[in-house]
């Protein structure tokens, strides 16, 4: 699994999927809306965590500044 999602995006993703949680709690972690946030919470915090992004895969899309890339050097 190539990793495709950059550090913004992934910062985004954890801070998306930690205030889904928040909101499901609110709300009723058992409601269907409360559902329906954990699991888009867990689907953020997996890929935000991971940093891979399967539908990032699918659509070829890459978020990684060239700085993040496998095999770039920076100058010291």
């Amino acid at each position: 699994m190539k990793r495709r999602v950059g550090v913004i995006d992934q910062a985004i993703r954890v801070v998306l999927g930690i205030a889904a949680v928040i909101v499901a709690l609110i709300i009723g972690a058992s409601t269907a809306w409360g559902i329906v946030l954990l699991v888009v919470a867990f689907i953020l915090l997996a890929t935000g965590l991971s940093g891979y992004c399967p539908i990032y895969s699918a659509l070829r899309i890459d978020t990684l500044s060239k700085s993040e890339k496998p095999g770039h050097r920076m100058a010291h």
